[in-house]
């Protein structure tokens, strides 16, 4: 049963309520009822035929994909699998990088690593990145989950931003790994590297296998079309 205010992002089959980033590239996501580490690679996930699961396609490897509908301040509910190494991200209004990462195991964790918030491009470096408080990640192949409240950045009435973006809280699997972020501009990748009111979700599909599943999201302001 759906709680109350939340929407869900994927109707478990089809690619309704989304598109591609590019829309001239091939966007091979697909639907699945289950996947798995492919037993023969590590490095590659193996679907079953259904519905419920959002697969970056057989190869593993496509397209970004963002919602139609756009949002501003949410709450959301994400989760995901990788395979071994693999590597993908959520854009929050498509600008701002939650990483998706294997990187189970690791001691000592960074910007890149799962859960970090991404770092900026500016000058032809990364800058402004934030890690996680911890490494709260699952091997792979095993489901994980991000719990987000987000805060978008606030503008005048002649379009100045008056306020950045904010990560209010980010729980990965449970534990809290960031608090009250501050963002001083779009992430590494974005989707326009432009601030708006309001943006879509996007999630990364061409860096490596990946899947998800039960992407809800909670708007907190009124929200585009």
């Amino acid at each position: 049963m759906a709680r109350q205010g939340w929407v869900s992002l994927y109707d478990g089959k089809s690619l309704t309520g989304f598109k591609a980033r590019h829309p001239e590239a091939a966007n091979t996501w697909q639907s699945a009822a289950a996947v798995e580490v492919d037993p023969a690679d590590a490095k590659k996930l193996v679907s079953t035929a259904g519905e419920g699961v959002l697969v970056n396609g057989p190869a593993g490897r496509t397209t970004d994909i963002r919602t139609v509908r756009e949002f501003g301040d949410c709450e959301a509910h994400v989760e995901f699998v990788v395979s071994q190494g693999s590597n993908s991200g959520v854009y929050f209004k498509g600008e701002y990088e939650i990483q998706i990462l294997d990187s189970f195991g690791k001691e000592k964790v960074t910007f890149g690593d799962c859960g970090g918030i991404y770092a900026r491009w500016v000058n032809d470096q990364n800058v402004e990145g934030h890690a996680p408080r911890e490494n709260a990640s699952r091997p792979p192949g095993k489901w994980q989950e991000f719990d987000v409240v987000f805060r978008a950045p606030r503008f005048d009435v002649g379009g100045r931003k008056i306020e950045n973006a904010r990560f209010i809280s980010v729980r990965h699997n449970g534990v809290l790994i960031h608090e009250n972020v501050s963002l001083n501009g779009p992430t590494r990748g974005s989707l326009t590297g432009q601030e708006r009111p309001t943006g879509p979700i996007m999630l990364q599909g061409d860096h490596g296998p990946v899947a998800f599943r039960n992407l809800r999201i909670k708007p907190s302001c009124p929200t585009g079309s």
